[in-house]
């Protein structure tokens, strides 16, 4: 470590891949400083499903238990509506496991894994807003914050980007002319009173996007959902307004909602675009969570993908500590973070965006909906293509 660092390790953001990172960073003595802008427990815009695989990457991270204790609920399959009411189904257990998925409130899983954070040595900054990296030259060395009023600069050997798709520090480093508008948007509400199956996280497609109804903590479900920004302009932005002419077409959900109650706040925010943007867009800066890639929501692995992505970018950080004694060599480990990341996930984010493409149209929603609803074998191997390679077996 230089010895003008205060930090081996400093990371903007502390959603699921933040923290991941963060923890296993510490847990190998490394010194990591973990920056939020928020304060929490906070509200987030997220599907709030957790497949069955995010359980093992809670063992390792030492929150397992905290997670069980939280009583999400547990979700045994997701079922598929299309909008003329056709539907398939998606089994848990055909994800390599005998757990179930759970849905949680963002609020409270982020809440946990930020503790654990703390526990296991995180210098953890919370109402911290990342103004910019520090540069040297054109290398990043770290980044300010601004703190109670004061700005802060926290100095690393490396720094991490996981703020989402804000991309809070590499959107610094980006033309602005190169940034793309905004063609989607998404919303989130808490609500009760809405008929979910139980167990089921449902999906419902309709003309222009998707959105997913599941049951959480509390005796609440979660409801999200993308449109079409267009949609969203011609209706004043109004989120009922937009449900209305957008989900609800879908006959599914607008029995799902008939009664519901809205408890939270509605939140929104815009999506400039699907999969991934560049892994290391300067030197000494890294990108993990959406900020790296954002894998689309209805196939329910991104909080998988965030977990993933920071224990892949710690354990390529420790390995490369083992090897040299340190980060300085920056180029290395730029190199095995890129391969080590397109081993993980570039399989799933490539058969994610051929299901995009049907999905965002009706006809061949519908078509493609048929199709998989004749064959669980066909649908199984779908569903398992967005997940870490597994072997097929037979259905239960």
């Amino acid at each position: 470590m230089t010895k003008n660092h205060a930090y081996d390790v400093a990371i903007a953001g502390g959603g699921p891949a933040g923290t991941s990172a963060a923890i296993h960073l510490a847990e190998q003595g490394i010194k990591v400083l973990l920056a939020e802008q928020k304060r929490f427990p906070r509200a987030k815009l997220c599907g709030e499903f957790i497949s069955p695989e995010c359980i093992n990457h809670f063992e390792r991270l030492g929150v397992a238990d905290s997670i069980s204790a939280a009583q999400g609920a547990s979700l045994i399959e997701t079922s598929f509506y299309s909008r003329r009411g056709n539907k398939v189904t998606v089994p848990s257990h055909w994800f390599g496991s005998d757990r179930v998925a759970i849905g949680l409130s963002r609020a409270e899983m982020d809440r946990l894994l930020l503790e654990r954070a703390k526990e296991v040595g995180v210098t953890v900054l919370q109402e911290a807003q990342v103004i910019d990296p520090v540069l040297d030259a054109h290398r990043v060395s770290g980044m300010r914050v601004r703190l109670n009023d004061q700005i802060k600069e926290c100095r690393a050997s490396v720094t991490i980007d996981a703020t989402g798709r804000t991309r809070a520090l590499a959107r610094k480093l980006t033309d602005p002319n190169e940034r793309q508008r905004a063609r989607l948007v998404a919303f989130k509400a808490h609500l009760r009173d809405a008929q979910v199956a139980p167990g089921v996280c449902e999906i419902y497609f309709y003309p222009g996007g998707y959105g997913g109804l599941t049951n959480i903590e509390g005796g609440l479900s979660n409801l999200c959902f993308i449109c079409a920004a267009g949609d969203v302009r011609r209706f004043g932005s109004d989120p009922e307004q937009v449900l209305k002419a957008t989900v609800l077409r879908n006959s599914r959900a607008a029995f799902a909602l008939a009664g519901a109650q809205y408890v939270k706040p509605w939140l929104s925010v815009a999506l400039e675009s699907f999969g991934r943007h560049k892994l290391v867009p300067a030197q000494g800066l890294m990108l993990i969570g959406d900020a790296a890639a954002f894998i689309d929501p209805f196939t329910g692995s991104g909080m998988l993908m965030a977990l993933e992505s920071g224990a892949v970018a710690a354990q390529t950080i420790i390995d490369c500590r083992k090897r040299t004694g340190d980060e300085s060599s920056f180029s290395e480990l730029a190199n095995r973070f890129r391969l080590n990341y397109a081993r993980t996930f570039n399989s799933r984010l490539r058969v994610s965006s051929f299901l995009r493409r049907a999905a965002f149209v009706p006809r061949l929603a519908e078509a493609a909906m048929i199709c998989f609803g004749a064959s669980d074998r066909l649908r199984r191997k779908a569903a398992q293509a967005t997940r870490p390679s597994l072997p097929l077996r037979s259905s239960r």
